[in-house]
């Protein structure tokens, strides 16, 4: 909308009552404080058409208002400075740091678990982790467009409970979260439950204690380096991206993924080249790859001895069509309209050691299993258009309309195979995991 406006394109925003501070917010940090809105009692989602008539129509002052009147586009006030420095008091260091944690709690600024103090001298050896000055920029985060310097990234690990060696992946994954092809902005302020699911490769994610085998995902004392890197992501989506909940994360319902989603790839268990060298790199280089996915499905099987049966499992967790991802190529690709940057809906496997040994046995590499999943995760037209729009499909692929008498056709639930990403995770027994991504990932180099 803001876009439109600016193109001098008279705009209302229909908004649901839940969603005018959101609103407000975002149109404010995209540029635009005084964009008009038509405030409904409702979304207008899950809603009959006479019901959304209805609502419309009650709302049509609004509209006309907003259409006719000049729009406010005075920039907004920047809000008062806070101090450089927090001070807390207590009878001891323990109150001290109690009314820390609840005044942060307070102001947002917290996950909700405790937090560890962010004092000088922990961030200043948090910041011994790299070479570059606390002043340098790694990046600007939406939704807030805010300044990810590598203190600000370092105050953030600190309170995450992160020690210097996780600062550099910290920093790559950060980096991740701002190239255009994320697309963060819809990540961050949708009500879907998008949880950033970072993965990491190489000899720093090593030397970092990133935990790949047993329970990689947590929780526990093998996982903590996967614990705090993960959380540390989130606080900076939150404290530098200002992805606070109610302002801009306006989730239905939430996910624990949110707190933490993080691990390595078992690559001494792999029988394949390393998952990173599949998006490019060197064998030896270090990466960290960032996807946001909506959830996860375990892949337990104990029974399967062959890559076909093993497939024809896995494509039960694909076939879900109460995911978003799932047949969402029928109705075009998400795209951020001022870069043009389209991203296709993938989905990540973690596949354990034993599942990609037999794999592996009957000659099979990541190729065959993404061809191979592609044929058999498939589901009739009638019942992937479900939860999707026709109008929608009938814009995006109107060379597709035959569709609609063939209801029972079988569909692929991505656009190609290469929507289907595999890593090695985990330790012994067969059970892996699949996650139901939102977009592509995004995959970089390590740096100092």
């Amino acid at each position: 909308m803001v876009e439109l406006e600016r193109r001098g394109v008279p705009t209302v925003l229909f908004t649901a009552q839940t969603f005018v501070h959101d609103a407000h917010r975002s149109a404010a940090s995209f540029g635009l404080a005084g964009l008009p809105l038509a405030v409904v009692p409702l979304p207008f989602t899950n809603q009959k058409p006479e019901d959304v008539q209805r609502m419309a129509e009650r709302a049509f002052e609004q509209v006309v208002a907003g259409l006719t009147k000049p729009v406010d586009a005075r920039p907004v006030a920047p809000p008062p400075p806070l101090e450089d420095r927090f001070a807390y008091d207590g009878s001891d260091l323990l109150d001290a740091w109690s009314h820390m944690h609840a005044d942060f709690l307070r102001r947002g600024w917290s996950d909700g678990f405790p937090l560890v103090p962010a004092t000088p001298r922990a961030v200043e050896a948090m910041l011994r982790g790299t070479p570059r000055s606390p002043g340098d920029v790694v990046a600007t985060l939406e939704p807030g467009f805010g300044i990810a310097t590598v203190e600000k990234l370092a105050i953030n690990a600190v309170m995450a409970g992160c020690g210097p060696e996780h600062l550099p992946l910290l920093m790559t994954a950060v980096r991740c979260l701002a190239e255009p092809k994320m697309y963060i902005r819809n990540k961050a302020m949708s009500t879907g439950p998008h949880a950033p699911l970072v993965l990491v490769n190489g000899p720093k994610g090593r030397v970092a204690n990133v935990n790949a085998g047993m329970c990689a995902l947590g929780p526990g004392a093998p996982s903590a380096s996967n614990t705090v890197l993960g959380r540390a992501l989130r606080l900076v989506m939150m404290n530098v991206g200002h992805t606070y909940v109610g302002v801009s994360d306006m989730d239905t319902i939430g996910s624990p993924l949110k707190y933490a989603c993080c691990c390595a790839e078992n690559e001494a268990e792999s029988p394949w080249e390393p998952y990173h060298v599949t998006r490019g790199f060197a064998k030896d280089a270090s990466t960290v790859t960032v996807h946001f996915v909506y959830g996860m499905c375990e892949l337990h099987d104990f029974r399967s001895t062959t890559p076909e049966d093993l497939v024809a499992v896995f494509a039960t967790a694909a076939t879900n069509v109460a995911q978003v991802g799932t047949g969402l190529w029928l109705i075009g690709r998400r795209a951020d309209p001022r870069t043009k940057t389209e991203e296709r809906e993938h989905n990540t496997l973690f596949i354990c050691p034993e599942h990609a040994q037999i794999f592996a046995k009957a000659g099979w590499g990541r190729r065959e299993i993404q061809e191979a999943l592609y044929r058999a995760a498939r589901l009739p037209f009638k019942t992937m258009m479900l939860n999707k729009e026709p109008k929608a499909m009938a814009a995006a692929h109107p060379e597709l309309a035959w569709l609609a008498d063939h209801p029972d056709l079988p569909l692929p639930v991505v656009e190609d195979p290469g929507c289907f990403d595999l890593a090695v995770v985990g330790a012994a027994a067969g059970r892996g995991a699949y996650f139901y991504g939102a977009g592509e990932p995004v995959t970089l180099a390590v740096e100092d």
